[in-house]
């Protein structure tokens, strides 16, 4: 699945720049022009990575750092600023920032940074299995390997990346729009019912040994993925 970074930035050509950039080598974007609505989009979609620029309006980027790492969580965050000072980057470490970079930068450099943070993984989720189970349905995202009592199912990798959605949240509606965003990307133009598509075929897999329906629809609202007998 496409790793999501969310950049808090309030100079509209950067976020623009990065945006394209971003999602140009694969990954999963999301903005945020002030401080605060940075924080709100990270309790909310739990990005893989943070750029996050330091002067901004209403809460500043040390502030967002500081306020990320106080609620525990250790994503990795590459700080940007205008400012050349060894204090502030000294500060910015501080505060919990992974690196830095300063404005004017190389699209290049901040990729090849964006790729070496997204390749460290703190020892305690290093050392932590990312095996999802929800009912007798167990998916294995290091083995790419999904089982439903007992039994091995085959599935492609669009159909695993879908499964993987669910299963990280379960008993939660879906909406139609977030999971094409997320496993087909927010520029998607293909067929109109390729969700329905999808969702019809992992049925049938993930039920094909007599397994009750785990993903059910709701009407006018999207999918979950919960019990309903």
């Amino acid at each position: 699945m496409r790793a999501t970074i969310l950049i808090i930035d309030d100079d509209e050509k950067i976020i623009s720049m990065l945006r394209r950039g971003l999602a140009f080598e694969g990954y999963e974007v999301l903005t945020a022009s002030n401080g605060a609505e940075g924080l709100k989009q990270m309790l909310e979609n739990d990005p893989a990575l943070m750029v996050l620029d330091v002067m901004m309006p209403q809460v500043d980027g040390f502030e967002v750092c500081r306020r990320v790492r106080e609620a525990g969580s250790s994503v990795p965050i590459l700080m940007l600023t205008a400012k050349d000072e060894v204090e502030n980057r000294v500060k910015g470490l501080d505060a919990g920032a992974d690196d830095y970079l300063v404005k004017p930068f190389a699209l290049e450099e901040m990729l090849a940074r964006v790729r070496a943070l997204l390749r460290r993984k703190p020892e305690s989720e290093a050392s932590t299995s990312t095996r999802l189970t929800f009912e007798d349905l167990t998916i294995d995202p290091d083995a790419r390997e999904v089982t439903r009592d007992g039994q091995r199912l085959e599935l492609t990798a669009k159909e695993f990346e879908l499964l993987h959605l669910f299963m990280q949240n379960p008993k939660r509606v879906l909406s139609r729009d977030l999971i094409m965003d997320k496993i087909w990307g927010y520029d998607y133009s293909g067929e109109s019912n390729v969700l329905e598509v999808y969702i019809a075929m992992l049925r049938q897999k993930t039920e094909e040994h007599g397994g009750i329906r785990l993903i059910q629809t709701i009407r006018g609202a999207g999918y979950i993925l919960r019990n309903n007998s």
